[in-house]
Formats: structure tokens, sequence, C-alpha cells
């Protein structure tokens, strides 16, 4: 049975409206009130995922950063690379839930577990520490900035800030637990900030 869904284009407006149904749902459950900065890990939980780090060796490939084991419903994340901690390690989390969202057929998920789930093999989904992202790892990616970073929370605590300043996006990055890298590819996604490659000079765009 297939569990992934065929690659397909997917709008930002898609992704981040999925996004941001979630948050919402959780606002209004009991036990999951909404708190910044986002715990990837209570979101994973809400949807019914487990998260654990753990040691993923490497493959014929290289490294890998995280994989999902859909029919155990289960996100690991490597311990083995220090850097995921933190703001990587809450991005990576989310970037997994992007991958559960979006690219995994729930529905068929459920209906392997109603059946011998010994009989049924399904590979992990993989994903690796790379830079450039393609495909479904950008869409993953992106559905991570807008779960952690959704727009109405980036309007409040942006209001009065002096966004061309370093110090300020610095202090946003420990509000809202991202990297300095992801804050800022968001607010120049968002048309809110530009900065020019090689340069430390931001501009205001909104």
């Amino acid at each position: 049975m297939q569990i992934f869904k065929p690659f397909r284009f997917i709008p930002k407006k898609s992704i981040e409206k999925q996004a941001d149904s979630i948050l919402q749902e959780m606002k209004k459950t009991s036990n999951y009130d909404l708190k910044f900065p986002i715990d990837a890990s209570r979101v994973a939980e809400f949807l019914g995922l487990d998260v654990v780090w753990d040691s993923i060796p490497n493959d014929e490939k290289g490294i890998i950063a995280a994989r999902i084991l859909p029919l155990e419903k289960l996100i690991e994340i490597n311990e083995l690379i220090p850097e995921l901690r933190g703001g990587f390690g809450e991005s990576t989390i989310a970037h997994e839930i992007g991958h559960w969202v979006l690219h995994i057929d729930q529905n068929r998920v459920e209906n392997c577990l109603l059946t011998d789930t010994n009989k049924i093999q399904v590979d992990p989904l993989l994903c690796r520490n790379e830079v450039n992202l393609n495909g479904i790892e950008w869409q993953a990616q992106y559905f991570a900035s807008c779960l952690l970073m959704p727009q109405f929370k980036l309007k409040e605590v942006c209001q009065n800030r002096n966004l061309q300043q370093w110090r300020e996006l610095y202090n946003l990055t420990e509000e809202l637990g991202v990297t300095i890298s992801n804050l800022v590819h968001r607010l120049k996604d968002l048309g809110w900030i530009d900065l020019k490659e090689n340069s430390r000079q931001i501009e205001l765009k909104k």
C-alpha cells in the first residue's frame, strides 16, 4: 500500500493555511494552550506523533538528520548531530511534522494499522541535513517556518521593533525559539525586510 503521496506543487498560501489551522485547533483544545516559543514536540503530540532522540546510523548517501516511521507514528531525530539542539532541533521536528501533514497519506496509515502491520513494509521517510532544499524538503521546511513563526505572532512581536537592528532580530529569536537564519529567511519571504547577499545592512520593505 502506498503511504507517501505523489509529489505535487503546493502553493505557499496552502502550506501556511495548514500550519495555521493546526495552531488554531491547538488553541481550542484543553491542555494544548498555544504558547511561544512553540514546542514542536507538543504539536507532534497533538497530531498523534511521538518524538524521540536516537542515534541514526549513516546510510550509503551519508548523514541522516531525522526520519519518520509512518506506521509507528514516530519522528526520530538524530542525537549524534549536536547542531540539531536548540532552535535547529525545533525546526527539525517542525520540518518532520510538515512531511507528516503534507506528504504522508494519513488515511492509508490508519487503514494499515487496522490490518496486520507485520505483513506491510513501509520505508521511513529520511531527511538529511542539507543546505539546498528542493521538492518535498522545501515544502516541509516552509511548513516548519509557518508553524514556528506564524504571521499573527510575528505581527505582534515585531510591532514597534526596529527590524533593521540585528540586536532586535536576535531578541526575537529568543522569543520565538528559532535560529537567526530561520527568522531572517521568514521575514524576507514575507517581504518585510531585504538583506543583500554578503551584506549585513537590513532594508525595511514594509
